[in-house]
């Protein structure tokens, strides 16, 4: 069996959201190897469906890529948050929207080679609109996206969050593809 063994770790650099590691790893056939690691709180992801099968968005630059695109709403959870609240409580910070109960649609870790970063997914078919977003700068604009398009923004690249193309799509399959499916896939 090819198992890598992490036999030490030490932090290199901390912050309130990250820590960055160098791990000593033994690789299967014996070598060492230094390896960086990456690790941060887990992250929540909400993804709201209205009843024209329409999905609410946040279009927003990211300096880091230099790109726009669609995204969920997402953030770290909170030391102790539950990772269901997290997600509300993001949708309702960057869109001024507060959901209806949330259900679990996936569970991803977009980069295990390096990161720890969890992302958990959580969806809802209902949204009351409570005013404008406490976070506006999350987003140069928010809008309510039909589902049918998801396929067609992610093969644009204007989906490019990991996290949000799989949620997206999972949800175009449950909800357009096959959609006398009730209740989305649990993770």
């Amino acid at each position: 069996m090819s198992v890598w063994k992490a036999l030490s770790e030490r932090t290199v650099y901390r912050n309130p959201w990250l820590t960055v590691g160098m791990a000593d790893v033994e690789l299967p056939d014996g070598r060492h190897l230094d390896h960086t690691v990456i690790r941060v709180r887990p992250v929540a992801v909400a993804a709201v469906l209205n009843e024209r099968r329409e999905v609410l968005l946040l279009w927003r630059h990211r300096f880091i890529t230099d790109a726009w695109g669609w995204e969920l709403p997402s953030g770290g959870t909170g030391e102790g948050e539950d990772p269901e609240a997290a997600a509300a409580r993001e949708f309702e910070e960057e869109t001024g929207w507060r959901p209806g109960p949330m259900r679990l649609l996936l569970a991803v870790d977009p980069m295990p080679g390096i990161s720890t970063s969890h992302h958990r997914v959580y969806w809802s078919d209902h949204a009351e609109h409570i005013g404008d977003p406490r976070d506006s700068h999350e987003s140069a604009r928010r809008e309510w996206v039909p589902l049918a398009a998801v396929p067609e923004l992610v093969a644009r690249g204007e989906i490019r969050s990991a996290s949000a193309a799989a949620a997206l799509l999972m949800l175009h399959h449950t909800r357009i593809t096959r959609p006398t499916d009730n209740t989305a896939p649990r993770a």
